[in-house]
């Protein structure tokens, strides 16, 4: 079932790039990324008391709450970059490169959450990095 949830967030993904280069026109890029934060925090919220899930607050340890909270925090960040730079640039271009994450996420597991790394794995973030220079340049 992952595997759905997985392709579904690579659709809305693409999907978000395409609306989101259309939707800052003419705004600026933070205010853009502000509106957006709203939104998915309303959807969130709604989605969380819908299904009860919000009964389970008090159970969320502080250590996963520092992580959540500065997990956030990276989001935050992440999309404030990513609308400037879309704002700048093509979606063609920034794109694949805000998906040189993949890569990043692949080093950072590796170091920081020791999973083991194969030689398959080496060779695909080999290609996504090749790719995404061949797509920039």
């Amino acid at each position: 079932m992952w595997i759905v949830f997985a392709i579904l967030s690579a659709v809305f993904a693409a999907v978000t790039s395409i609306l989101a280069k259309v939707g800052i026109e003419n705004i600026n890029s933070n205010l853009a990324t502000a509106i957006r934060t709203i939104v998915v925090l309303l959807l969130s919220w709604g989605i969380v008391f819908a299904t009860g899930a919000h009964k389970g607050i008090p159970d969320i340890s502080k250590r996963s709450m520092v992580f959540l909270v500065l997990s956030g925090v990276a989001t935050g960040l992440s999309w404030i970059c990513y609308y400037r730079a879309i704002q700048l640039g093509n979606v063609s271009q920034v794109v694949p490169i805000d998906k040189l994450s993949i890569v990043l996420t692949l080093v950072f597991a590796v170091l920081f959450l020791h999973e083991p790394l194969s030689v398959k794995t080496i060779c695909g973030a080999v290609l996504i990095t090749a790719g995404t220079l061949l797509m920039v340049i």
